[in-house]
């Protein structure tokens, strides 16, 4: 048997066909339509027909449809509540996609729950009871294995670690509030403290190497800068991992988890990051044995595995 998994973002849609060893055999991408849902599910199962086609593979040998969305979703697993990027808000997608698939069950999850599945079932997972997958992008995303299966929270709302406090009267978050995690730990944050820096320190390597134009300071040229050996850079990269160790010891005070992996464009800095990260957690963790601390293994592949895994975790 195979299944589907669809990962839908708000620039595309990739859309793999998975085998009982989650491999992806078949995939497909395309430009998110920007219309309606019914009419994003028609287009989802005119593209899984096509896949299926182009494989050979009968619609009959499809034990479920998988679909992963940014966004919340609500406790049934059938309406995608805020999906900003998406445009879509009490959206009832399950069942507009479910009409497009009678008789194979589809299955409706946030994208970091789901890539926190793919990392239990091919990735930093493999074999843990208790883990948790932090995805450091333009926010902060969280994916929580709890029983050796994902957990989507006691009243099944999801869980939003990039939103617990971190800092009291912080940054400004997008949820409202002031110094989540997000507001320290995301991708964002470390290119607005870039910028700042840029701003205070006109001699500094940020400085010069954008021309003094923030629209070029992103997270990646921050930690550029800093392994160039420039002193404002290294201080925000130094900060940054100070918050982003504290983030991980709350959460592993909390749950005492055996791994937590880290995706995002951030883990592009490599052990740059996680070798101070992990001397950071040290010093603060009350355990002499603690997590892991480990890059996300899954990469890109990371929503179409998780979302085809959905099926199997509802079992």
């Amino acid at each position: 048997m195979y299944q589907i998994g669809v990962d839908i973002g708000g620039t595309n849609i990739k859309m793999g066909l998975v085998d009982d060893r989650l491999q992806i055999v078949r995939r497909v991408s395309v430009p998110f339509p920007h219309e309606d849902s019914e009419a994003v599910a028609k287009r989802i199962a005119s593209e899984v027909r096509g896949l299926l086609a182009a494989q050979e593979v009968p619609e009959a040998e499809l034990s479920s449809v998988g679909v992963i969305v940014p966004g919340s979703i609500d406790p049934t697993g059938a309406i995608i509540l805020d999906a900003y990027n998406l445009g879509f808000h009490n959206v009832p997608f399950k069942a507009q996609l479910q009409a497009q698939f009678s008789g194979i069950p589809v299955y409706l999850a946030n994208d970091a729950d789901g890539a926190g599945l793919a990392e239990l079932g091919r990735g930093a997972f493999v074999g843990c009871q208790t883990a948790v997958l932090l995805t450091l992008g333009t926010g902060v995303g969280g994916g929580l294995i709890l029983g050796g299966r994902m957990f989507s929270g006691g009243k099944r709302q999801g869980v939003e670690l990039g939103h617990m406090p971190l800092v009291a009267g912080g940054e400004p978050c997008t949820c409202g509030n002031l110094g989540c995690i997000e507001a320290y730990c995301s991708a964002t944050a470390l290119a607005r403290e870039g910028v700042r820096a840029m701003q205070t320190h006109p001699e500094s390597l940020l400085a010069t190497g954008s021309g003094g134009d923030p629209s070029r300071i992103d997270a990646k040229f921050v930690i550029d800068c800093a392994k160039e050996g420039d002193e404002a850079a290294k201080a925000v990269f130094d900060r940054y991992v100070d918050y982003l160790g504290s983030a991980c010891i709350s959460i592993i005070h909390l749950l005492d988890p055996e791994v937590i992996a880290i995706g995002g464009g951030v883990c592009g800095a490599g052990e740059f990051l996680f070798a101070p990260l992990r001397a950071n957690v040290a010093k603060k963790c009350f355990y002499g044995d603690f997590a892991k601390i480990v890059p996300a293994a899954m990469g890109n592949d990371a929503g179409m595995i998780g979302a085809a895994m959905l099926g199997r975790n509802a079992i």
